[in-house]
């Protein structure tokens, strides 16, 4: 199947970055707002404000695509194309004033992560990636690192309480392991190890708005994000997820994960 231009849709997700990023400059000035949801995380009015624009701007342009957010009901997922947002990833972040937080912006193509921007208000930071082809920090190509064993690896999770109770025994192998577990980095996690700052990203309790943009960049920059199981990501993922800039560092992890 012939890949469609990604000019165009790329260009667009930039649009929509500068969009986010003004927003939340501006609502980082101020005390946020904060409701607890269901699932007990945090939602605030930014987080909602920000979506509701994206959405409005997105269905103006294009009536026909599907969009898949965090806040709001999905519309039309079965589309071709699909946006998939996250306002703020890293709404406890943003409340506490920790400046990992950013907004996902991705273009799902016949269900897969595509085309992808990680943009990160406070530091002037943006990562944006088409899966398979290429990735850029600032407009300058990044690709991901090799590693040469686990034991040697810098690994990142953003919160292993996320994890159910097997999961999080097996995640410990690897934890045990690893050369060095950095937590809490958000959406940032992701975009440095497109730009080959560290090895391996594991996670569970994801949803495709978390993790759709930063598999784009990091397919872009050369690496690998798939499930536990070592398949691709689908709109029906199961929220564990398992990146990696070294094909053999990731079918070492998946030997361990892939039991949980």
């Amino acid at each position: 199947m012939t890949r469609p231009d990604d000019s165009e849709f790329m260009a667009f997700a930039e649009t929509l970055a500068d969009l986010s990023r003004a927003m939340l400059i501006a609502a980082a000035r101020h005390k946020p707002d904060i409701e607890i949801k269901a699932d007990a995380s945090f939602v605030t009015t930014t987080d909602k404000a920000v979506e509701s624009a994206l959405r409005e701007r997105i269905l103006a342009t294009y009536p026909d695509h599907g969009i898949l957010g965090e806040e709001f009901p999905s519309v039309n997922t079965v589309a071709e194309f699909v946006w998939v947002l996250d306002p703020i990833d890293g709404t406890a972040p943003f409340i506490a004033g920790i400046p990992v937080y950013g907004t996902l912006i991705s273009l799902a193509w016949n269900g897969a992560p595509w085309l992808g921007v990680i943009d990160h208000p406070v530091t002037s930071d943006r990562w944006t990636g088409v899966a398979h082809e290429s990735a850029h920090h600032n407009g300058v190509p990044v690709r991901v690192r090799d590693c040469a064993a686990l034991e040697r690896a810098l690994i990142t999770c953003s919160n292993a309480d996320f994890m159910a109770s097997e999961a999080r025994t097996q995640f410990d192998i690897i934890r045990r392991r690893a050369q060095y577990v950095q937590y809490g980095g958000s959406c940032f996690a992701y975009a440095v190890m497109a730009s080959g700052r560290t090895d391996m990203a594991i996670d569970g309790g994801m949803d495709p708005f978390d993790v759709y943009a930063p598999a784009a960049v990091i397919l872009g920059a050369g690496g690998y994000f798939c499930d536990w199981q070592g398949q691709p990501l689908s709109f029906a993922m199961d929220g564990y997820v398992l990146a990696a800039g070294d094909k053999a560092r990731l079918d070492e992890a998946l030997a361990v994960l892939g039991g949980a």
